[in-house]
């Protein structure tokens, strides 16, 4: 009989004594511990088993669980010196995954809680002449009131107190030590907690003489510069990286293996299609173990894992980037690759400039895998070619786009279907209803033009036009054709059906007198371009095809 699936369970020891669904990754704790490695991190997107693989590291080295017994019928109970070590170290394990507030205090304030959680567990130290009176005085006085110089060696300290106690040096782990950075970008106060949690960070893992070894875990590898300035000893293992490659997630074997076990051996190929896509190093065919989990609890096919945050992040960027980020998006949805450098270091601030940084972050975050990678041996350079990782993250992104016209949802619809039955009047009522909503909406906010702001918003109303005519239409944006590069174009699969060519103007109050010359220059482009060459070149009837100009004068559209 399979053992039952339990949804949420991130508690080592909890999974061990109820007997759930279990599959065995006890080998990173050898891999590891013969790596040598004085202090690493471990990025990987969420839900990829980093919070169960701390408690599973705590719970085998820990002396508080010498006498366990969790592990021996499991991988580790393999290797004998690693048996020897099993319950032989104490172990600071802290975590910052529920650290997510609204202001530099209250992050401030939930961190030093979280310390003071720490001394609590061990207040049996201050007993007996263990400490002196000094040490006694600073260990009850651990608080969130404390100075920053005083609460950045609180976790240092700790740990001389448990080397003094136990005559064995420390093993620290630190989950999620990214999500409060995560949270102070979007919040803006990013420059005042990067400085304390750099102090925080060199005292902890820097020079501490009563370290043995560290943990840390997240989804992004922040710039060294930001908050490891001063950590020269620490080793990272990032999604493009060799190391421990099958020990976070689930392969494909694990996967089908488990599908044997729970009667869905006849629904492989579709939880391939959905979940596979996953690649750290070299090592592809990595599926999340949450979609796997909850499939394998209801049998139903969804976005479990897409659904898990609010992806705030990712959709701002994609909606207020660039048309460039905009167009390499449009080809991403259509299933294509991308191609760009990748610099694993995240570099916040240059999130809203540098096109590279948001691949990187989103690679980072599992919403886009590695198909192809090509080193340039004459520059040193790496190529990465990418695309979505499945059709989850594909279902996430469309649901992305489908929320930018949430607020306006049935002025967009409208508008669809007016340009679809070639009703002009109520193709212009509609789009400057939209167009009002959506013009600061698309643009970013640094440096808002009228210039940018008409590409930013037809590149973003493009994408709502891939998610929402997909079925019907393949649909494109500055590709060639003819004599020129068209705007837009909406290709019907049904070559019965109307095809469209859509060129955006912005009014130029040198040239022209109103916007009716503006379309008139865009509609002239399109017929001087020959722009439905490739259109009638795949037997669309020129009869069939539709020419649209869209003329901008700030936020007043005009569609003729």
């Amino acid at each position: 009989m399979a053992k039952s699936v339990a949804i949420g369970l991130q508690d080592f020891e909890k999974i061990r004594r109820l007997n759930a669904f279990y599959i065995d990754k006890t080998r990173f704790l050898a891999d590891w511990w013969q790596s040598n490695d004085d202090v690493t991190l471990i990025t990987r997107p969420r839900r990829f088993g980093k919070t169960l693989t701390m408690s599973m590291v705590e719970q085998f080295f820990s002396v508080d669980c010498a006498e366990s017994g969790l592990f021996k019928d499991l991988k580790i109970w393999d290797y004998e010196e690693m048996r020897r070590l099993q319950g032989c170290y104490p172990v600071i394990s802290l975590s910052f995954s529920d650290i997510k507030e609204n202001s530099y205090p209250q992050v401030r304030n939930k961190i030093c809680e979280s310390i003071v959680d720490l001394y609590n567990r061990y207040d049996f130290l201050t007993e007996g002449d263990l400490l002196n009176e000094r040490e006694k005085e600073y260990f009850n006085k651990v608080s969130s009131k404390m100075e920053d110089s005083e609460i950045s060696i609180s976790l240092r300290r700790l740990s001389g107190y448990l080397y003094k106690y136990y005559h064995q040096k420390v093993i620290l782990l630190l989950d999620e030590y990214d999500t409060p950075m995560l949270e102070a970008y979007t919040g803006g106060y990013w420059d005042a907690l990067t400085s304390f949690i750099r102090s925080l960070f060199n005292a902890t893992f820097k020079n501490n003489p009563y370290m043995e070894r560290a943990i840390l875990t997240g989804i992004t590898r922040i710039s060294k510069e930001s908050i490891f300035s001063d950590l020269n000893t620490l080793k990272v293992v990032t999604t493009t990286s060799e190391e421990y490659a099958d020990c976070f997630g689930f392969t494909e074997s694990e996967v089908f293996a488990a599908l044997d076990d729970y009667g869905f051996s006849d629904k492989k190929q579709e939880v391939r299609d959905w979940y596979d896509g996953f690649s750290f190093g070299s090592r592809n065919g990595i599926y999340n173990p949450w979609s796997i989990l909850n499939f394998l609890d209801t049998g139903r096919l969804e976005p479990y894992w897409a659904n898990t945050s609010s992806n705030t992040l990712a959709n701002s960027l994609i909606r207020t980037g660039s048309k460039d980020i905009k167009m390499a998006f449009e080809a991403l949805l259509h299933g294509n690759t991308i191609q760009t450098r990748i610099d694993e270091q995240i570099i916040y601030s240059q999130l809203s400039e540098k096109e590279s940084s948001i691949w990187s972050l989103f690679l980072a975050s599992g919403y886009l895998k590695v198909v192809k990678k090509e080193f340039d041996p004459n520059t040193g350079r790496t190529i990465y070619e990418l695309s979505l990782t499945n059709r989850e993250v594909r279902i996430m992104f469309e649901d992305l786009i489908h929320g930018w016209f949430a607020d306006y949802d049935s002025n967009y619809n409208d508008f669809v279907k007016a340009m679809l039955q070639n009703d002009k009047k109520a193709m212009n009522v509609y789009i400057n209803r939209v167009a009002l909503n959506t013009f600061s909406f698309f643009d970013t906010g640094n440096k808002p033009s009228e210039e940018s702001e008409p590409e930013r918003f037809y590149h973003g109303f493009v994408l709502g036009l891939i998610v929402d005519l997909a079925d019907r239409y393949a649909i494109w944006s500055n590709r060639e054709s003819g004599l020129g590069r068209y705007d837009v174009v909406l290709e019907p699969k049904d070559v019965s059906s109307p095809a469209f060519l859509i060129e955006f103007k912005v009014f130029e109050p040198d040239e022209e007198s109103s916007l009716t010359d503006t379309v008139q220059r865009a509609l002239q482009q399109i017929e001087e371009k020959k722009y439905a060459a490739a259109l009638t070149a795949k037997g669309i009837p020129a009869q069939n095809i539709r020419n649209y100009g869209f003329a901008f004068r700030g936020k007043q559209v005009l569609i003729g």
